[in-house]
């Protein structure tokens, strides 16, 4: 799995006057205030459902902060429902929730970062299904709705498909952040396809400049950078359907369809003049360091591809909009393969049925359970019916903006592929085609290892 990163850059700080105190609960937004919000999605939830005396446990991935703005969430479906939910958060989620259903103790709702470790679950008959009607839902009300659904959608126990892991909180991978002050300066415009990418690419070389800062580095998990980048790569030279081959291994990962992918990453960072410090450095640079060329004089570079996180490394007091900026990674104008988004986030199954769960799937639904999490910090959402005015500042609400205009989603695949693929041999085969080796060398080496643990 790719390492977790908790994003700050983008946080709405409230002043204790935005408190609401009400039941002995605490609400961030007093219901029925701030236009923003679609109360009446609340007081309707709140109208059907009567769950006193009942309890909901709920076990994920977030803590600290994400548990807190997660709880503030929960905090709303109690005054709705009457009921009393219990979140517990753990660092070792993905290995306690396999413990605990294959013990019969798990939680009612399980959070999932990875939706493969659901998929397994679920093969196993360890989680209940969400019903045809909430994946149709799925579809009609989320943007790229049939690829929401299908992230859901598992080979149960039985051997049949089924929806079973409901998507809520979204992170976007597909951008590339900037100085805008840099591009005023040189007089760059963002770039609206890929060629143009390419070409904007070749002229600030030509005009003196280095165009890109990659960093690879990240400790035992040195390398992930680039399977994101060869991931948004596939999205924007194949269909969406084969990359859901090359995710299952329905084709094999030194296809040529794959292969051509991994050389796309390679065309930025494997030319010398493209990259700073030229691809040695790519490798041995940490990605946490690798965007402070944007911020150097004159510019160390003028472009720096990674996932929403990436501000919390940026120089202290940075404003987001001003001192650097993000555009969509786009795609080639001359493939019609519409604006498809490579992205991350959790998914919520059942794992011990009651009427308690299925109601807070249903609460999921409603605009006001995105709402008020998109008005503080650290949530995406594609869902349709909710304001993107309640968003907590113009970067999120950028960011949303993207998921909701995108015509394909599709998870980060080494997330979903074999952890000894995906946060392996994927890994450390891209250390290696940046240190020298080609595209078809490393993805057969891949695809030999991915044969390896089939037999």
């Amino acid at each position: 799995m790719k390492i977790r990163i908790v994003a700050s850059a983008c946080v709405l700080v409230f002043s204790s006057s935005t408190l609401f105190a009400q039941g002995g609960d605490k609400l961030v937004f007093a219901p029925g205030e701030d236009d923003r919000f679609n109360w009446q999605s609340f007081e309707a939830f709140s109208s059907e459902h009567d769950l006193s005396g009942q309890q909901l446990t709920v076990f994920g991935p977030w803590l600290s902060e994400d548990e807190e703005l997660f709880e503030s969430i929960v905090a709303y479906f109690e005054e709705a429902t009457g009921a009393s939910v219990d979140y517990t958060g753990s660092d070792s989620f993905e290995q306690q929730i396999v413990i605990d259903a294959q013990a019969g103790s798990a939680p009612n709702v399980a959070v999932f970062p990875q939706p493969g470790l659901a998929a397994n679950l679920a093969s196993q008959g360890h989680l209940a299904s969400l019903g045809s009607e909430t994946a149709d839902w799925v579809a009609e009300n989320y943007a790229a709705g049939d690829s929401w659904a299908a992230l859901g959608t598992y080979t149960g126990e039985d051997g049949t498909d089924a929806f079973y892991a409901f998507p809520y909180k979204a992170d976007v991978k597909s951008l590339v952040w900037y100085v805008p002050e840099n591009f005023e300066d040189a007089g760059y415009e963002v770039p609206e396809t890929m060629e143009d990418l390419k070409a904007l690419t070749e002229q600030i070389v030509a005009e003196g400049g280095t165009p890109w800062c990659i960093g690879l580095g990240s400790g035992g998990a040195t390398g992930w950078p680039a399977t994101d980048w060869v991931e948004d790569m596939m999205l924007r030279t194949q269909p969406p359907e084969i990359y859901d081959q090359w995710v299952a291994n329905e084709i094999p990962f030194d296809d040529e369809r794959v292969v051509g992918a991994i050389e796309e990453f390679g065309w930025f960072a494997k030319n010398p003049d493209f990259v700073a410090g030229g691809p040695e450095a790519v490798a041995s640079t940490d990605f946490r360091d690798s965007p402070s060329g944007l911020f150097s004089f004159p510019p160390g570079c003028y472009m720096h591809r990674q996932a929403s996180f990436i501000p919390s490394f940026f120089p202290e007091g940075s404003e987001l909009g001003i001192d650097a900026d993000f555009f969509y990674l786009p795609p080639y104008g001359e493939k019609d393969l519409g604006t498809p988004v490579l992205g991350a986030g959790t998914v919520f199954a059942i794992t011990s049925d009651s009427e308690a769960a299925r109601t807070f799937i249903e609460f999921l639904k409603t605009p006001i359970a995105h709402e008020l999490w998109m008005a503080q910090s650290g949530f995406l959402t594609p869902h349709t019916g909710a304001n993107p005015e309640a968003y907590g500042n113009e970067p999120l609400k950028k960011q949303g903006e993207i998921l909701t205009e995108a015509t394909t989603f599709r998870f980060d695949a080494s997330d979903l592929m074999p952890g000894s693929i995906g946060a392996g041999a994927f890994w450390t085969g891209m250390v290696d085609y940046v240190g020298g080796k080609s595209a078809e060398q490393v993805a057969r080496e891949i695809q030999n290892q991915w044969e390896s643990i089939k037999e």
